[in-house]
C-alpha cells in the first residue's frame, strides 16, 4: 500500500513538471504581440514601396482596433527583441494614424504640425498608459536603447525619400533579417545613394543621424552594398567625396 502510494506520488510530480514544461514552451511559441490585424492592413495597403492611405482611411476602425493592442501591451514583460520589433511596428503604425486624421487634407506629413511643434512632437500616443510622440520612441527608445542604425530604414515617416514602409509587421523570430533586407534595399537603390565623378550622393539620413552611422557611412554602405555598388565606392578610391540629397517630404502614397 505505501509502495502504491509513494508510486502515485512519483507519476503526479512528473505529470505537473510535464505540463509546466509544456505551457513554458507554449508560451514561448505564441507571439507575444499579435500583429495579426496590422499584417493584413499592411498587406492589403502597402503595394509596391506605395501607401494606400485611401484604403487605410476605410479600415481605420481595424487599425485604432490594432494601435489600441499596442497601447495595452505590457511591454516591460517583453523580451529585448521583442520590444525592439513592438517599438518599430508602434512609431510605423502610429505615424500612419497621424496622416489619417488630416487625410485626405494634406501633402505632406509636416503640414500637420504647428508654428511651435513638429508633427513628431505630437503627444498622441498610448503606451503603458503614458502619453508620448514619435520622437520619443525614435530618439528616446529606439536609437539610444538599441543602438542598430539598421533601424532608419525600418521606421517610415510617411515621405517619399523615406524608407519604404515594409508590408509585413516586424517580428521578434524574423527582425535580423527584416532589418538586412529593409537596410540593403535602400542602399542598393539607385535613387537614394549612387556614385557620380566620385561625389558619392547619399540620403540625407546619413547626414542627420551621423553618429548612429560612427561617422563612417560609406564604411556602412559597403556593409550592405551589392557588388556593384561595392565596386563603383572602390574605383573612387580615398578621392571619394560625399553630398547628401534633397529629401521629399510628400506623402508617400
Amino acid at each position: 500500500m505505501e509502495y502504491d502510494r509513494q508510486t502515485g506520488y512519483i507519476l503526479m510530480t512528473i505529470i505537473i513538471m510535464v505540463f509546466i514544461a509544456f505551457s513554458t514552451v507554449n508560451a514561448h511559441a505564441e507571439p507575444s504581440v499579435d500583429n495579426t490585424l496590422y499584417a493584413s492592413l499592411l498587406k492589403s495597403h502597402v503595394i509596391k514601396n506605395r501607401v494606400n492611405y485611401d484604403g487605410f482611411k476605410k479600415d481605420e476602425q481595424k487599425l485604432d482596433t490594432y494601435l489600441a493592442i499596442l497601447s495595452s501591451t505590457d511591454i516591460d514583460s517583453l523580451s529585448k527583441t521583442e520590444q525592439f520589433a513592438f517599438y518599430i511596428n508602434a512609431y510605423n503604425a502610429f505615424t500612419i494614424k497621424l496622416i489619417l486624421t488630416r487625410y485626405p487634407g494634406i501633402n505632406s506629413i509636416k503640414e500637420i504640425g504647428t508654428f511651435f511643434t513638429n508633427p513628431w512632437q505630437k503627444k498622441f500616443i498610448k503606451l503603458q498608459k503614458r502619453s508620448v510622440t514619435l520622437d520619443y520612441i525614435e530618439h528616446d527608445i529606439l536609437r539610444p536603447i538599441f543602438k542598430d542604425p539598421r533601424v532608419h530604414f525600418a521606421i517610415n515617416c510617411a515621405s517619399k525619400s523615406c524608407p519604404p514602409l515594409r508590408n509585413e509587421p516586424y517580428e521578434p523570430s524574423t527582425l535580423e533579417d527584416q532589418l538586412d533586407n529593409q537596410t540593403k534595399k535602400f542602399i542598393n537603390d539607385k535613387k537614394n545613394n549612387f556614385l557620380k565623378n566620385n561625389i558619392l550622393f547619399l540620403s540625407k539620413i546619413f547626414a542627420w543621424f551621423d553618429e548612429d552611422f560612427s561617422d563612417k557611412p560609406v564604411q556602412f554602405i559597403q556593409r550592405f552594398a551589392n557588388d556593384e555598388l561595392k565596386a563603383t565606392i572602390r574605383s573612387a578610391g580615398q578621392d571619394i567625396k560625399l553630398k547628401y540629397l534633397p529629401y521629399d517630404w510628400s506623402l508617400n502614397r
